[in-house]
């Protein structure tokens, strides 16, 4: 059993350790229901972001 997961950007889909080179990928992640989930957790995480610097350029 695998310790690590990750997301190939190349082919949408997860993988082991043993896949794609990482430059293709995303992760690693704990486990393989992270890794499926890591597109909708990198747009979640860039709206936060985005919120947060939208707060930050009000404060002036």
């Amino acid at each position: 059993m695998t310790d690590q997961w990750w997301f190939c950007l190349k082919h949408m889909a997860v993988e082991p350790d043993e896949g794609c080179p990482n430059k293709d990928r995303m992760g690693p992640y704990p486990t393989r229901e992270a890794a499926a989930n890591a597109l909708k957790t990198a747009a979640d995480r860039n709206e936060d972001w985005k919120k947060e610097d939208q707060a930050w350029e009000d404060d002036d």
